[in-house]
């Protein structure tokens, strides 16, 4: 199945600034994906090219090898991947299978390019999510 829940993006920060129109041109491009239990999904410090919302099962994060929290439907990680291409900063290990819908940097640039409006609306985004990081 292609497309992924136009309601689950509109709660990820990144999308927040789009309209339902918009968010809907972005759901189209992702795929479902299953993971098996036990599965590293990314791997922290590897590059990272794929942005993933959670449909069912849970995820484990670690950080530095610690244990730091669990992911379950709903919740997402990735995200400024599809942006950057840069290091993941995290390990996520599937807990139990899990179901997610996955976008990649490649299949959303394009986009983004050929839409403004969405690119200045991102960049609005992580302006605002880095403000707030520097503020907490």
């Amino acid at each position: 199945m292609t497309g992924a829940p136009v309601d689950a993006l509109q709660r990820v920060p990144l999308f927040a600034d789009l309209n339902q129109r918009e968010v809907k041109q972005i759901a189209r491009l992702f795929k479902q994906r299953t993971f098996p239990a036990g599965e590293t999904v990314v791997q922290e410090g590897s590059g990272g090219a794929a942005f993933y919302v959670i449909e069912s099962g849970e995820a484990t994060v670690f950080v530095a090898g610690k244990e730091y929290s669990t992911l379950g439907p709903g919740d997402y990680f990735g995200e400024i991947a599809l942006i950057d291409e840069g290091a993941r900063l995290a390990t996520i290990t599937a807990t139990s299978e899990l179901g997610c819908y996955g976008i990649t940097f490649w299949d959303f640039r394009p986009l983004v390019e050929a839409n403004g409006v969405i690119g200045w609306k991102l960049l609005q985004s992580l302006a605002r999510m880095y403000r707030e990081a520097r503020a907490g």
